[in-house]
């Protein structure tokens, strides 16, 4: 049995999406009478070198019980696989959509969607296979932490977006790795016109050179995030799934750091705003040193860097009591750890000014390189780098609105200029 929540949870730890069994509130905010569904038109614009890319569209298709859904290669017509008798079936419809030469756009139509990613990939097709599930087929995706992955030393990428009867929500995604720069721009009937301008085409070089570069500095293994394929720089992993190559990556990183943190909220206490119902909840570290302890809430163990990065282990995991709040406040204090701001700012998330994030020598250093190297310094860096107080500068990289007219989203660094639009 599993929720929305659950199954999109295994995608990102697993790369394989399966339908959800139960109705969770995020669910139920999807579900919409099949009658109101409307298609939207999304603009897949090259701006590569190559002629040769190709996109592929996926997620979970509201209106059709949340199954797998796949847009076919024809752009129009959605492919929804039938559960497979074994394991690593191969899809029975060909759903790789070639974009047109650089410089132009490729018109597709895509009906209400949950969880949905568009893919690309350029000079090469990627492989997505079925699993057999009691729920219905699940979706093998290309993995980058999985070197026995048919995709692995391919250049692809891809940006989430969820799309239903309230609104269309996009963003520009760096939480597993950067590869491809992707950019979107988004148009609501009004004409008004929403932009994240990603990565221009040289951004993979330089966030793999700035992580080299970081390396020389601490010695703390930023370099091994960079992956290469013939010498050349392929991808940058995120610090989350380093750890997964090398266990003992950042092992000891943050331990000075979380130690000075526990001290200062010793008579110092530290105010987490949770933008919600429960309101302001204050800790204080706990007798023992060995917790940040909320009264009447919960409490924190010192989190691992594992924790701290992936944000969804040991400190970060769901507690057993007042499950939703702890995770509230974890999210804030997650946030806060990644951008090295507890130190100098005991109200979280008030007061946080952008220009103070990673200014610690022990921060994340993968998140400063790659906001630096986005042209308007927005995109998820980590989980939790949508935490923003009120009235606060987004860097999560996000477009929404809840009467899209089109989406035009870009490949290659051109970074989806507005008068693109003019070819959709």
């Amino acid at each position: 049995m599993s929720t929305l929540d659950d199954v999109l949870s295994r995608q990102k730890t697993d790369n394989v999406l399966y339908p959800p069994t139960i109705v969770s509130p995020t669910t139920a905010s999807l579900k919409i009478e099949a009658v109101a569904e409307s298609t939207l038109t999304v603009g897949l614009f090259n701006s590569t070198t190559s002629s040769n890319v190709f996109a592929y569209i996926t997620g979970l298709a509201i209106s059709n019980n949340n199954c797998i859904f796949l847009l076919q290669a024809d752009g129009q017509t959605p492919y929804y696989p039938e559960n497979p008798t074994s394991n690593g079936s191969a899809l029975s419809s060909d759903c790789a959509i070639a974009l047109g030469a650089p410089g132009t756009t490729r018109n597709v139509t895509i009906p209400y969607i949950g969880g949905g990613r568009i893919w690309f990939c350029v000079d090469n097709k990627l492989t997505f296979l079925l699993n057999s599930s009691p729920a219905g087929p699940g979706l093998v995706e290309p993995s980058v932490s999985n070197t026995a992955d048919p995709n692995y030393h391919l250049s692809w990428d891809f940006c989430e977006f969820t799309y239903n009867s309230a609104q269309l929500y996009a963003n520009i995604t760096y939480v597993d790795f950067v590869c491809l720069p992707i950019s979107l721009t988004l148009t609501s009937t009004s004409g008004a016109t929403s932009h994240v301008g990603g990565l221009p085409s040289s951004g993979l070089e330089t966030i793999c050179n700035g992580l080299q570069s970081q390396n020389t500095i601490d010695n703390a293994g930023w370099d091994k995030l960079v992956i290469t394929n013939n010498g050349t720089n392929l991808r940058a992993l995120s610090p989350s799934n380093g750890i997964l190559f090398n266990p003992d990556l950042f092992a000891d990183y943050w331990t000075s750091y979380i130690d000075a943190v526990w001290n200062k909220y010793i008579t110092t206490p530290l105010t987490i705003d949770t933008q919600f119902t429960w309101g302001v909840a204050t800790a204080y570290t706990s007798n023992d040193r060995s917790l940040l302890a909320f009264s009447g809430i919960g409490s924190f163990p010192k989190p691992s860097a594992q924790d701290i990065f992936g944000a969804n282990s040991g400190a970060f995991a769901p507690q057993s009591s007042n499950t939703e709040q702890l995770l509230n406040i974890g999210a804030r204090l997650d946030a806060a750890f990644n951008r090295s701001t507890l130190l100098v700012n005991a109200d979280q998330p008030t007061r946080e000014v952008v220009s103070e994030f990673y200014r610690g020598e022990v921060t994340n250093h993968y998140a400063r390189i790659v906001h630096a190297a986005n042209v308007d310094g927005r995109g998820y860096c980590f989980p939790y780098d949508d935490v923003t107080p009120e009235g606060g500068e987004d860097q999560s990289g996000f477009v929404n609105d809840g009467s899209p007219a089109s989406f035009l989203v870009c490949v290659g660094g051109g970074n989806a200029d507005c008068l693109v639009l003019t070819s959709l």
